[in-house]
């Protein structure tokens, strides 16, 4: 998962801080690299490099990344490396300048990158799939943009553009949201057929012009001021010219409005709206029914108190406790200058981290039956430990609720997610799940309930991607070869780390880092 973010700011206007504060509110959605591109009248500045926004940009860097268009990327990998090099946004030189950020994950990189060798004659120099895209994208623009004018005041051939991306679209499978900027000309973002990546764009009128902006949650342009209008549609593409100017085309039919729902259980912010749903009302919803399930399923329960598993199962567990008329307490207290160990690469990290992230409070667990809530439960070794320290702590019993379905399948467009022998549900019944965590009884959300509280009156979504938990791919192109060549690059032993001789990217720059 990554975090996109674009904007077109009035002429005269810098928009790098504008890109940096946005980012930084984008910054849950990847720590492992950021990168801010600008374009200075059809020049690119660009500045990214492995690490947190903070730790990416220094005054020196900013002052160079000049320009009113330009667009950001965080990062975590997928797969495979996490160099500094595949840190984006990327850029190509042909035809015209273009840079690309991207959020999602291709599934037929492999065909795209031997057809970008074999008939485009393009150079690939990452393992990153979002570097494959960019370069169709090239090799579509390149071959209808005869129209476009180089030399002399440009002038925007809109069909030009939106026929690039139909095209593009048909030759590409998978997840992915993603902003560009041609040089000289302006902000391209558009979205995958099915929507299954976020993407929304929003504007502002200041000194009598318009500014836009396009970011993976609504959050990030709220934060800076600006007024949301609406998601991207999936197939849809919105091009904002240098000077202001908004075009917007469905360049592909939707196949399907099926946006991933782990967005609504763990991965947005819970701030944002996304495609019409507010991620606070889906989480409050999930609680609520996971509530019901366990008064259906356990009317005479013991528990004493609800505790929520900091950060992300804290609205569930607060509407849970509602619904058990249970008190709800605070026991865990969040070191938040640890990152998040969904995110972190190697189960020994993930492990040691846990203890560091979280310290429980004695007084709330000693003698009492806690019900833990939390999200969700991926390899479940963080769980475990939770489970422990509450024990350590004194809590008679330790009961667990997730307010998602057990997690059976790999994600393939755009989460990293383990390999599917390191899912703790994998092969594993309810009660062996319960067994393994070391929990006294073990709740799960259901499929079903997780899609009919998640779905929103205000939404025009008739689906969801829910792979992860029936290993159903909406795309149909995934198969048992291409989900174990996704093993074999997903396992922990299989991540490579970042390699310590790799440097920051600074156009315009030789200091590297």
């Amino acid at each position: 998962m990554c975090g996109i973010l674009g904007i077109v700011g009035r002429q005269g206007l810098h928009v790098n801080q504008l890109l940096y504060d946005g980012l930084t509110v984008l910054q849950h959605r990847g720590q492992d690299a950021a990168g801010i591109l600008t374009d200075a009248e059809g020049n690119f500045r660009l500045r990214k490099s492995n690490g947190l926004v903070a730790d990416v940009f220094f005054k020196r860097h900013m002052m160079r990344l000049e320009g009113n268009v330009g667009i950001g990327h965080v990062r975590y990998p997928t797969a495979g490396s996490s160099s500094r090099a595949e840190a984006q946004p990327f850029y190509v030189n042909s035809p015209y300048g273009i840079a690309l950020a991207h959020n999602g994950n291709l599934t037929n990189a492999e065909e795209l990158a031997l057809y970008l060798r074999d008939e485009c004659m393009r150079h690939i120099n990452t393992t990153s799939d979002s570097e494959l895209l960019l370069n169709v994208l090239a090799v579509e623009l390149n071959q209808r943009s005869r129209s476009l004018r180089i030399e002399g005041n440009p002038h925007i051939n809109i069909e030009t553009i939106f026929g690039a991306i139909g095209a593009m679209n048909e030759r590409v499978r998978g997840g992915y949201a993603c902003v560009s900027v041609i040089a000289g000309y302006g902000l391209l973002a558009f979205r995958d057929p099915y929507g299954i990546r976020p993407l929304v764009y929003g504007k502002r009128e200041t000194e009598g012009s318009t500014e836009y902006i396009v970011a993976s949650e609504s959050v990030a342009i709220t934060a800076l001021g600006f007024e949301v209008v609406r998601d991207v549609a999936p197939g849809e593409a919105v091009f904002i010219s240098s000077s202001g100017h908004l075009f917007s085309r469905q360049c592909s039919p939707q196949i399907s409005y099926s946006p991933c729902i782990f967005e609504h259980v763990y991965f947005a912010r819970p701030d944002s709206v996304i495609d019409g749903m507010s991620v606070y009302q889906s989480r409050l919803n999930q609680g609520q029914r996971l509530a019901e399930r366990l008064l259906e399923e356990w009317p005479d329960h013991d528990i004493d108190v609800v505790i929520p598993i900091p950060d992300s199962g804290r609205i569930a567990a607060l509407q849970m406790a509602k619904a058990l008329n249970l008190p709800y307490r605070e026991g865990f207290v969040k070191n938040r200058y640890v990152g998040r160990t969904f995110i972190m690469p190697g189960q020994a990290l993930r492990e040691k981290s846990v203890r560091r992230k979280l310290n429980a409070i004695e007084h709330e667990f000693a003698g009492k039956n806690v019900l833990l809530v939390d999200d969700s439960i991926v390899r479940g070794t963080t769980s475990a430990q939770i489970i422990e320290m509450a024990r350590d702590v004194g809590a008679a019993k330790v009961y667990f609720a997730s307010a998602a379905p057990p997690v059976r399948h790999p994600n393939v467009y755009g989460i990293d997610m383990p390999a599917v022998n390191e899912f703790i549900a994998n092969g594993r019944t309810i009660d062996e799940i319960n067994a393994t965590i070391g929990s006294d009884r073990l709740f799960y959300q259901t499929l079903e309930d997780l899609i009919e509280v998640t779905l929103q009156p205000t939404s025009t979504v008739n689906a969801f991607d829910s792979s992860c938990f029936d290993g159903v791919y909406i795309t149909g192109d995934i198969d048992e070869a291409y989900l174990q060549r996704l093993h074999d690059k997903r396992n922990d032993a299989a991540k490579s780390v970042a390699d310590p001789e790799d440097s920051g990217v600074d156009l315009h720059n030789d200091e590297q880092n």
